[in-house]
């Protein structure tokens, strides 16, 4: 019965190695009430001191690094560090370990065995420290803080990701380029822009990505899921950053401060884009006819002319479009949607365009001016048809002309 017990809490805490094995059993002898060893005591049953009570054991010390263990079954493990040698190995994948526990660990992975069980929630975990960090999401707990900032962490491997940041450590390297890394998964993510690896790729189009985060909301295209929403108007979007950007219409804030004539901007792409109006740089050129401009999206757009592409459908009618805003504007003649309103009159419009022109009725702008007499108009459709009167007067001189009468000019 004893045994059964000890068996039972060893196997609950998962030795990892020989001393740590050694340390649990006496823990859990201890623990066990009425249970105590002679060892303990360091006593004979008759209470006299027991002649046959061992010693404590001599250091075993490696030959390799001078670093020393109680137990010679730690040192045998250690000395595996230097030798290279993995004597347990797995008989699915081949892959080889140091330790025996190890080994079982991995092999789970092939069982699909999950014996650790989430009192919460019910999920299952291979490994026990697994679990006890998947716990720490009921509880709460982040038992790891930082001693810089006090940030706290759930686990002890994000508090060292974290501590990088201000040590400015970053020791992931790019071979390609030199530039180096806090993690090892940024570090991964950015040589596939060397190698243009994309292992990510989507079930439903084939379009392939090289970040999975990337292909997470690209699959959202397709599912039609948009978790995020904006608290101020309900609308929802597929990524959390779109979201940010969305709200600060309603807040007004623009972070994103032009060095040269300080406009300010919602979104860091709208600066970098507008800086090039400074520079004059457009370095994206079209391999059709040539032509260049200073955001890429521009020059996609632009391509799908030449290419006759229309990759946006509309899913009451089928017709198709280049560009999504065009898409999403036709789609509000199906839906009745009219997003775009007056602050004048309330009055509701499908697109922002036809809001600017009817905004002009309230303040008397007329920025559209002939260039013959110089009267001024609120919209281009007006001045269009205003400068056709001048064509008009000027048809009749123009066929005297041709007919060969002059008019005179009255002194």
């Amino acid at each position: 019965m004893v045994w059964d017990k000890l068996d039972h809490r060893v196997k609950e805490k998962e030795p990892k190695s020989a001393q740590h094995m050694w340390e649990l059993l006496q823990n859990c002898w201890k623990s066990i009430p009425g249970e105590k060893s002679d060892s303990d005591s360091g006593e004979s049953p008759s209470g006299e001191p027991d002649p046959e009570t061992p010693k404590p054991a001599r250091q075993h010390h490696c030959s390799h690094c001078v670093k020393s263990f109680c137990w010679s079954g730690n040192l045998k493990l250690h000395e595996r560090t230097h030798t290279g040698e993995k004597p347990f190995q797995c008989s699915q994948c081949g892959k080889s370990f140091t330790m025996l526990a190890n080994l079982k660990r991995h092999e789970r992975i092939h069982t699909g065995e999950k014996p650790y069980h989430c009192s919460h929630c019910g999920m299952s975990f291979t490994q026990t420290g697994h679990l006890k960090a998947h716990e720490r999401i009921h509880t709460g707990e982040k038992p790891f803080q930082c001693s810089q900032c006090g940030k706290s962490f759930t686990k002890k491997g994000q508090l060292k990701e974290h501590e990088r940041i201000h040590k400015g450590e970053k020791p992931f390297q790019c071979s390609h380029c030199g530039k180096s890394f806090t993690l090892i998964g940024n570090l991964k993510k950015h040589a596939r822009l060397h190698t243009g690896e994309m292992p990510f790729q989507c079930s439903q189009c084939e379009k392939s990505f090289a970040v999975l985060a990337n292909l997470k909301r690209h699959e959202r295209i397709h599912t039609g899921e948009k978790p995020y929403h904006c608290s101020h108007c309900e609308k929802r979007f597929i990524q959390l950053g779109d979201l940010k950007a969305h709200e600060r219409i309603h807040t007004g804030e623009k972070p994103y401060h032009c060095s040269h004539c300080e406009k300010s901007f919602i979104h860091l792409g709208y600066l970098k884009a507008h800086e090039k109006t400074h520079t004059g740089e457009k370095p994206f050129q079209c391999s059709h006819c040539e032509k260049t401009f200073t955001i890429l999206a521009n020059l996609k757009r632009h391509e799908r002319i030449h290419t006759g592409e229309k990759p946006y459908h509309c899913s009451h009618c089928g017709m198709s479009f280049t560009q999504t805003g065009h898409l999403k504007a036709h789609e509000r003649i199906h839906t009745g949607e009219k997003p775009f309103h007056c602050s004048q009159c309330r009055k509701s419009f499908t697109k922002k365009g036809p809001l600017k022109e009817h905004e002009r009725i309230h303040t008397g702008e007329k920025p559209f001016q002939c260039p013959q007499c110089g009267k001024s108009f609120p919209w281009l459709r007006s001045l269009k048809e205003h400068k056709k009167t001048h064509t008009k007067k000027a048809l009749p001189l123009l066929s005297l002309c041709v007919e060969g009468h002059f008019p005179s000019h009255r002194t």
